[in-house]
């Protein structure tokens, strides 16, 4: 994962639970911010280099909040969906569509995270990337979340259809509700985007629509609302006692 940003670069060196490959500044980064940058990394052994800022905005991948520093850091349970399904099979996973503000992608993270989900997939194109805004609304949980990765939606639901997962989709219309649908134990939700839901390609793909029971003429939930809702049923379901706090 490449993290950009003076105060989450900062935040991951500061981690000790991660491994951080390399720190890399621009030629131009000065100040106090970039000395303790360099001095947290040296401290943990973490090589840095400089390079130009046009560099590091291109490794970056965002001209506007790179801040002139970016470090590569090992996310220990960021996968590909597709060594997943080849290995082990995760029992509950969710797969974002469409959910392009970053605030919610970073609750999201946390939230499922929390509960014990076992994969949230986030695809590369068509939902917000795991940037400084994403891992600042996680609190940081977005390095530690059991991301998995594909190109879109559409691979992810069609790779999740070919391995037997059942797709169920949130929607307000839908007759069944969450609270007292069957769901079995394998089986994966698509969260659909904040402003027209679930896309259409995924949409033929989904097998159950189940909805949150609204009162007083409520539409819906925000998206990462909604998520909280659908993640901790799971836990009530298949969790009802927790998990033990070490």
């Amino acid at each position: 994962m490449t993290v950009f940003g003076r105060k989450p670069v900062l935040e991951a060196l500061g981690d000790e639970r991660l491994a951080v490959d390399k720190v890399i500044v621009a030629d131009s980064a000065r100040g106090p911010a970039v000395r303790e940058i360099t001095d947290a990394a040296a401290r943990r052994g973490v090589p840095v280099s400089r390079a130009s800022a046009h560099r590091v905005k291109v490794l970056a991948g965002n001209g506007k909040q790179d801040q002139g520093v970016l470090a590569d850091v090992v996310a220990p349970r960021m996968r590909r969906l597709a060594d997943a399904l080849a290995t082990g099979r995760p029992a509950r996973v969710l797969l974002l569509d469409g959910i392009t503000t970053p605030a919610n992608v970073g609750m999201i993270l946390r939230t499922a995270t929390a509960a014990g989900v076992d994969g949230i997939v986030v695809p590369r194109r068509g939902v917000a990337g795991i940037d400084p805004l994403v891992i600042k609304a996680s609190a940081g949980v977005a390095f530690h979340a059991p991301v998995l990765r594909c190109a879109t939606a559409e691979e992810a639901a069609e790779a999740l259809r070919a391995a037997g997962y059942p797709l169920f989709g949130l929607a307000a219309d839908a007759r069944r509700s969450i609270f007292t649908a069957e769901l079995p134990e394998r089986a994966a939700f698509v969260l659909g985007g904040e402003t027209h839901g679930v896309g259409a390609e995924v949409r033929r793909q989904v097998t159950h629509w189940v909805s949150i029971p609204m009162a007083t003429g409520v539409e819906s939930l925000n998206v990462a609302s909604a998520a909280a809702v659908l993640c901790f049923e799971l836990v009530r379901r298949f969790h009802p006692n927790g998990w033990t706090v070490t």
